[in-house]
């Protein structure tokens, strides 16, 4: 299967599926950092070893009942440097990974599981759910991390876990992350103090791509930067209990815009909706600033008869790999930019 069938939004269960508080937590993720015993880390491998690797993880996937007809294998070397864009843009691989020659990424058919191997570390495993649910998401990367250390011997030392290539992911090897969509807290200058303050409590804020992005569309990923000496469950409540005192701060300054300020926010908001639907040319960062500004609306009901969904996916649909993919043909950045536009406007039409 080629990496374009992954790219219809309606099977993305975090993007298409309703979540808790989903008005401004767009998804929660859980991964996981693993390594093989006894074998060099990713940067030492040869080039069998790494196939070793991939070759071992997708049949332990591939002979449980659970994953055998689920998931799909895509191999760094075998794809072009846009699909490899793409397969980033959707969230399902790293930058590092594309770059990696010995690289590869298992998916699963609704996109909520993604397995990085040969990354950093011998492998990263991702699973991904709509709106505020890093409890679950726990649950079940759990089952997939013992079906796989039923098969597979990671290293682990009893004082301080999981052994990992680099320190900060020493102990559990987990990272938790919540993206939230906080366009007035950003509009009214409050994210900085924020996010500042999160800092002292063990969190790290990242844009929309993860670590090494700038946060674009006023999404921000939020996340723990501390993996030893804490349990899992104890990074999970450390993010969720954060992550509910910034959404209910972003919420309650929505509910008690009046007069002035919130006159100047709906027509910032159709002024957006007015530009996606009528440009004849919107670039990729235009596009996410108008389709959070849209999004708002929607959440707060001065547009009607749009489906947040729809707005998530166009999120993801609009980067300019995806676009490329879209278009089938090779495109200068200005033909992307007028294919964006017509793509958007025809997907708000509908």
């Amino acid at each position: 299967m080629g990496v374009e069938n992954l790219m219809d939004p309606s099977r993305i269960k975090w993007i298409s599926s309703p979540g808790p508080d989903s008005d401004i937590v767009i998804s929660s993720r859980v991964r996981f950092a693993r390594n093989i015993s006894d074998v060099p880390f990713p940067h030492l491998l040869s080039e069998q070893e790494a196939k070793n690797i991939v070759s071992d993880v997708y049949s332990t996937l591939k002979n449980n009942t659970v994953f055998s007809r689920d998931i799909e294998l895509y191999n760094m070397n075998e794809l072009s440097g846009e699909q490899k864009t793409l397969l980033s843009e959707m969230h399902l691989i790293s930058l590092d990974l594309a770059d990696s020659k010995n690289g590869a990424v298992i998916v699963n058919q609704d996109e909520t599981v993604s397995i990085m191997i040969n990354e950093e570390d011998h492998l990263r495993i991702q699973l991904m759910l709509p709106g505020l649910q890093l409890d679950e998401a726990l649950k079940q990367i759990d089952k997939i991390d013992d079906l796989l250390e039923e098969r597979l011997d990671f290293a682990f030392d009893e004082k301080i876990g999981y052994l990992t290539a680099c320190p900060t992911n020493v102990g559990t090897g987990m990272r938790a992350s919540v993206m939230m969509h906080l366009p007035v807290l950003t509009m009214m200058d409050q994210i900085g103090q924020i996010f500042s303050t999160i800092t002292q409590v063990g969190l790290v804020v990242r844009g929309i791509y993860g670590e090494g992005s700038q946060a674009k569309g006023n999404l921000y990923q939020i996340s723990n930067q501390i993996t030893l000496g804490k349990s899992e469950e104890d990074i999970i409540q450390n993010v969720l209990g954060v992550a509910r005192q910034i959404l209910m701060s972003e919420r309650k300054i929505r509910q008690n815009l009046s007069g002035e300020a919130r006159i100047r926010l709906e027509d910032k908001i159709l002024r957006s909706y007015g530009i996606l639907t009528n440009a004849k040319m919107v670039s990729s960062q235009e596009a996410l600033a108008y389709i959070s500004d849209v999004r708002l609306g929607v959440d707060m009901g001065v547009i009607k008869g749009l489906k947040p969904s729809a707005l998530n996916g166009l999120f993801l649909m609009t980067g300019p790999a995806y676009i490329q993919q879209m278009a089938k043909n090779a495109m200068t950045p200005m033909e992307r930019d007028l294919y964006r536009a017509d793509f958007i406007r025809q997907k708000m039409e509908k």
